[in-house]
């Protein structure tokens, strides 16, 4: 798969949730682009071009990144932080995509410039109708700035 392709950037270091996300986004035909990383650190070298992805261009950025906040070497909130603050990545939608549901996340996500957070549901069939509904919305009906 060519890299300026990609619409989903999936950040998650739990492959059952990573599975689960993925198959979800399959059957709704939104996963055909879709790159997985498993931490924090790995989805700031693809984003920017650097360590295991300088093969990457930089200007070939992802439509949409769903992002864990829980995560080993870089947590998902300074992945956002540092997303949000640099003018070529701060216009990506970023979904947070977490088992927390602790109200001080959501507030410093939020804060932080989070387009949407969504607590992953338990059970099976919810989180993979979440899941769906999520991709049908951020990769057929918004709209973003190009």
């Amino acid at each position: 798969m060519a890299f300026n392709e990609i619409e989903v950037l999936l950040v998650e270091d739990n492959e059952t949730d990573a599975e689960l996300t993925m198959r979800a986004l399959k059957k709704n035909n939104l996963a055909n682009n879709l790159v997985w990383v498993k931490d924090g650190e790995e989805a700031l070298e693809f984003i920017f071009a650097t360590g295991r992805y300088t093969q990457r261009e930089m200007h070939e950025l992802p439509k949409l990144v769903l992002l864990d906040l829980r995560m080993p070497k870089v947590d998902g909130m300074e992945v956002l932080r540092i997303l949000k603050a640099d003018e070529r990545t701060n216009k990506i939608p970023v979904v947070v995509l977490t088992s927390s549901k602790e109200d001080k996340d959501i507030v410093e996500s939020y804060n932080l410039g989070v387009n949407s957070y969504v607590s992953k549901p338990v059970e099976f069939d919810e989180f993979t109708e979440a899941v769906s509904t999520l991709g049908l919305y951020w990769m057929l009906l918004n709209k973003s700035p190009e």
